[in-house]
């Protein structure tokens, strides 16, 4: 989503949204013209009110998804006050996000296929920047296009000790995406047994089941993968069939 501040140069300079672009009568054509029509877009001003001029005119020339912030920035300001401005980005991070093509004082924008620095990072195995990212407010909730969290992504990329930082931080473990799949799943679909027994260990949910009506076990890909799986799901059928301790 590109984010376009309205207000005069001088309060955009002092502090506006991470990720913000200034954006004025004259620059507007240029912007237009340079954006592809798909793009999400959110507007602010200072109070809700000129933004709502400026997204019409987006509206106007074919863009589906426009947003007005309602209050402006300055009821963002109040209700998010440790991340006015770039405030939370150090240098360090700010040079990761750059070199990894997001805004260098954004830490929840988005690249292609809704990724964001979190989930990168995650891909990546980076868990310095996780943490940094984390630190600076990181979104630990969101999802890509696909409906997946940075879980996923540091299944794909197989890096353990990224899911701990995850896991640490209070992601859900569990996440379902747009097909009902899990971590979980993914990693037993595609034989990495190393994960399922790593995300097993953090607490994954072995019932969930995708749209169709598939479970991990369902899609082991590997005997390693469906012994794992068998073992915990054995494992929770006598923890439920046992009868509750008594004082």
């Amino acid at each position: 989503m590109l984010r376009f501040d309205v207000r005069d140069p001088a309060s955009f300079d002092t502090a506006h949204l991470p990720g913000a672009r200034h954006l004025t009568q004259r620059n507007l054509s240029e912007i237009i013209a340079g954006t592809t029509k798909r793009t999400p877009i959110l507007i602010y001003c200072y109070h809700g009110n000129a933004s709502q001029e400026y997204a019409q005119t987006f509206s106007d020339f074919g863009f589906a998804e426009v947003y007005s912030l309602d209050g402006g920035y300055e009821a963002w300001r109040q209700r998010y006050p440790a991340r006015s401005g770039a405030a939370n980005v150090g240098p360090a991070l700010g040079a990761w996000l750059a070199a990894e093509g997001f805004p260098a004082d954004d830490v929840d924008a988005i690249i292609a296929n809704r990724t964001t620095p979190l989930m990168k990072a995650a891909h990546l195995g980076n868990v310095a920047v996780i943490r940094e990212l984390l630190a600076a407010g990181a979104d630990v909730t969101a999802r890509n296009a696909d409906g997946n969290n940075a879980v996923w992504l540091a299944c794909v990329g197989r890096h353990l000790a990224a899911i701990d930082a995850l896991v640490e931080a209070g992601i859900d473990l569990d996440n379902s995406n747009d097909n009902g799949a899990t971590a979980l799943m993914y990693a037993s679909s595609s034989g990495k047994a190393e994960m399922v027994a790593h995300l097993l260990a953090k607490g994954a949910d072995i019932s969930t089941e995708t749209l169709d009506g598939f479970s991990a076990l369902d899609m082991a890909a590997s005997l390693e993968c469906l012994t794992l799986l068998r073992r915990a799901a054995k494992a929770a059928a006598s923890k439920a069939a046992a009868p509750e301790a008594r004082p």
